[in-house]
């Protein structure tokens, strides 16, 4: 998933691929065919073993879509993968029927159908998933790559890193381990994950809910869940879930990690995805200093470091100058433990070291980046019209996750009005950190546990065990939008939410 151009090359091509999409419209005649994307199988070999996993590949062979600066998203997504399947661009912000999710008005993609998708997209670092019957855990999934054209003039070699974890067994056989069920009674709440809210004209169904003033829920604990009081320092984490057979970086493991070809002293722009759907990493720069740059996409104002905490569906943009020849690793460690993955930039004639699993296990992923970050183009200035509370519930026997005591689909919807600033404090209530990710919208966080930050503009922020974090959005994007734990098994299980504007018909 890396350019092994030179710098100049690169700056080249990208400029010539960038001509076209920036003309007016008068000027270029006829708008260029639509991309191709298809979503189907593949082979890979994990730890000397084949694995058939799903793909996403874009018209020039790779994984994904890469865009140049002013170019449309026009594609056309042809599922040749054998079974139905409906992608999300995350992050991105289409209108809400192609925004890639299973609501009634936008079912899945049957197999040997093509789907159209035209909307303009935000530059930045994105990725694309699979939004049905677990498939993201089968690496239904791909970098979405929209440049800018500032980034031509850096003249810098773009690698992207995109992060997996890997089990042998099916994503059904997994939860049902998790839950304590049958295979079968397993896939039965999969599919359950992609009902809508029932509509209102249904007597059994949750009302809609007015987002009020300062509203605040309760807490809801999961029978048999003991909830230590906020500030208890004894309180014991729950981390991994899932115990998988392999992490993966651009689809390898560490046994034979992807060797990316840079320049001696070359200029990197690192571009980190984690697209694990139940996994969260240290990002380990090693002996090299990078400057993180830009959060799910958004600039931001430089943070230095080698080690960056990455949750789940979070991305960022670093900047690597190279400090002359040699073979560098770009690790990500697993929170909690030993285990590893990664890609190693290698100069001209350079000696590739072989790479162990870390000596030591990392701690758990934290909000230690997260404090420190500051947003290039933050929100405008305005006081809250809404601010709303959203507890997050639930625990690990019984294995069931939920947002204010309701399990998805049984849940009710949100009600936002075009033009709203929102202010929604995140709760959270167990023993596990949840990484939420708002469809539809940016937000930008400005509270951690109380304490008032300019943060990152991001699409999904990071909840620790009995934190509390408040994000802030403008309600500018009219239709029905998800708001769930990207955890993958968490969200299947119930801690999902819709926020929905009115005048949509259900």
């Amino acid at each position: 998933m890396s350019n092994p151009f030179s710098r100049r090359r690169f700056l080249h091509t990208a400029l010539a691929a960038s001509v076209l999409p920036i003309l007016p419209d008068a000027a270029r005649g006829a708008p260029p065919a639509p991309k191709r994307l298809v979503a189907g199988t593949r082979m890979l070999e994990v730890n000397g073993r084949p694995a058939k996993v799903f793909g996403l590949t874009g018209p020039d062979g790779r994984p994904g879509i890469r865009l140049a600066a002013g170019e449309r998203f026009r594609v056309e997504l042809a599922n040749e993968s054998g079974a139905r399947t409906l992608v999300h661009w995350h992050g991105q912000l289409p209108p809400w029927t192609q925004d890639g999710f299973p609501w009634p008005q936008t079912p899945p993609i049957a197999n040997g159908a093509v789907q159209s998708y035209d909307y303009a997209p935000i530059p930045g670092t994105y990725w694309m998933h699979s939004h049905h019957d677990v498939q993201e855990q089968s690496l239904m999934t791909a970098p979405l790559i929209v440049h800018r054209d500032a980034e031509l003039r850096e003249d810098r070699q773009d690698v992207v890193l995109m992060l997996h974890d890997f089990t042998f067994r099916t994503p059904q056989e997994v939860l049902a381990g998790l839950t304590g069920t049958s295979v079968a009674a397993a896939q039965a709440v999969a599919r359950k994950a992609e009902e809508a809210p029932a509509s209102k004209g249904d007597a059994t169904a949750p009302k809609p809910r007015v987002v009020k003033t300062d509203a605040d829920v309760p807490g809801v604990a999961m029978p048999g869940m003991t909830v230590p009081a906020p500030g208890d320092t004894q309180m014991h984490m729950d981390l991994n879930d899932v115990h998988y057979d392999a992490f993966l970086a651009n689809d390898r493991t560490l046994a034979d990690p992807e060797i990316v070809p840079v320049e001696r002293g070359g200029r990197i722009r690192l571009r980190v995805i984690n697209g694990a759907s139940s996994s969260q990493f240290w990002v380990d720069l090693g002996e090299l200093v990078g400057r993180v740059v830009a959060t799910d996409g958004h600039p931001a104002h430089a943070v230095a470091g080698n080690r960056f905490p990455l949750a789940m569906a979070q991305r960022l943009d670093i900047l690597i100058d190279l400090p002359g020849a040699g073979a560098f690793p770009i690790l990500a460690q697993l929170e909690g433990d030993s285990r590893q993955t990664g890609i190693v930039l290698a100069t001209p004639g350079a000696r590739i070291p072989r790479i162990a699993d870390g000596a030591q296990a990392a701690p758990p992923v934290d909000l230690s980046l997260e404090a420190r970050l500051m947003a290039v183009e933050p929100l405008p200035p305005r006081s809250a019209d809404i601010v709303q509370t959203i507890v997050l519930g639930g625990g690990m026997k019984p294995y069931a996750w939920s947002m204010n005591g309701e399990y998805w689909p049984r849940v009710s919807p949100l009600m936002l009005t075009k033009g709203q600033r929102v202010e929604i404090d995140l709760v959270n209530r167990t023993m596990m950190a949840h990484p939420i990710h708002l469809h539809g919208h940016v937000f930008q966080v400005i509270a951690i546990d109380g304490q008032p930050i300019h943060g990152a503009v991001r699409d999904t922020l990071l909840v620790m065990p009995m934190g509390r974090v408040r994000i802030a959005f403008d309600a500018d994007n009219p239709g029905r939008w998800a708001l769930h734990c990207h955890n993958l098994y968490h969200m299947v299980t119930g801690m999902m939410t819709e926020f929905r504007y009115p005048g949509i018909v259900i």
